[in-house]
């Protein structure tokens, strides 16, 4: 994983929560559901774990956008 910073978001989705992760150097995003009992630091855990195992795969780079917008 790069040295950047990774940002989180929460957003509780009925009695959920939807935790993001982002690497803010490559943009790498990746998204997690966790049980609202769950604190906030294992709901971040599972989500950097998700975001480091995509970075060592290789994870998908975004794509470069072309073209007019509408």
């Amino acid at each position: 994983m790069s040295d950047g910073d990774v940002l989180f978001e929460f957003v509780q989705v009925g009695q959920q929560m939807r935790v993001a992760a982002i690497d803010e150097a490559t943009g790498t995003e990746v998204v997690v559901i966790t049980p609202l009992n769950a604190t906030k630091l294992q709901m971040q855990r599972v989500a950097l774990a998700k975001l480091k195992r995509k970075l060592e795969q290789g994870g998908d780079t975004p794509p470069k956008v072309t073209g007019k917008f509408a």
